[in-house]
């Protein structure tokens, strides 16, 4: 796959910036990230830190883009399967050299116009953190080579949340933006229920969830950054909403 790909990310709009993408296409090529091969040692040394802070932590398989590029309004990747540790390593290094992290948010937006996200659990990655119900693109995310993203976000949302996409109505276009060599992919998907009734539904689900990632879900009902401590990826995200809900 031949992109015109620019490693700091020429072209593209300023960071922390939304902006609507045309069309996503990420594939998936055979073979290690070259990342992952000039890293390797390092990234299982620093594994072995990390999970002595924190056993829970599981050294899965996701997907870590080697090119991305912006061309006509849409997103085109190639990546590499990776193991989880590699990319703990990797988001760890000043200039996140090498790689692109791409991971998407599906959005849930209450019928009262509040975002409903979760806040993640102390054992986790991001134990604290709050953001929209999301998780990497794994291999459960791959079809025919390529990443299903909104199938990545349906999954995330249900398995954290209990709540299912398909009973939302999806706003038209996608969107992005991106910060430190992350790129974070967004739909906004609006259901007919109130924040509370959401919430509710929510605490319901996390009583009977095998994996239980999250201490619990907020509501966002504001731009306001200090409200709750959030994931650097939900910043640009809640300023262009509530600049843009009453256009909704």
């Amino acid at each position: 796959m031949s992109l015109e790909f620019s490693d700091d990310f020429a072209g593209w709009p300023p960071e922390r910036t939304v902006f609507p993408v045309a069309s996503i296409d990420l594939r998936v090529l055979p073979g290690e990230h070259p990342f992952h091969l000039q890293n390797a040692a390092l990234a299982g040394e620093n594994w072995k830190r990390e999970i002595s802070d924190k056993p829970e932590l599981f050294d899965g398989r996701m997907v870590f883009q080697h090119e991305l590029a912006l061309n006509d309004g849409g997103i085109a990747g190639a990546g590499h399967i990776i193991p989880f540790s590699t990319f703990m390593w990797w988001r760890k290094q000043a200039e996140r050299r090498g790689g692109i992290h791409l991971f998407a948010f599906g959005i849930m937006v209450s019928s009262d116009g509040a975002i409903i996200a979760v806040r993640m659990g102390a054992h986790t990655a991001n134990a604290g953190q709050v953001y929209c119900a999301a998780g990497s693109l794994d291999l459960d995310d791959i079809a025919g080579g390529c990443c299903d993203v909104e199938g990545n976000m349906r999954r995330e949302v249900l398995e954290e949340t209990g709540l299912d996409l398909r009973d939302a109505t999806p706003d038209a276009t996608y969107y992005a933006s991106h910060f430190r060599r992350t790129v974070t992919v967004f739909r906004l998907f609006r259901f007919d229920l109130t924040a509370d009734e959401m919430i509710e539904r929510i605490a319901a689900h996390m009583l009977v969830a095998e994996d239980k990632e999250i201490a619990g879900a907020v509501a966002i009902h504001s731009a306001d950054h200090s409200a709750y401590p959030y994931n650097v990826a939900m910043l640009p995200i809640i300023d262009w909403y509530f600049a843009n809900i009453n256009e909704g």
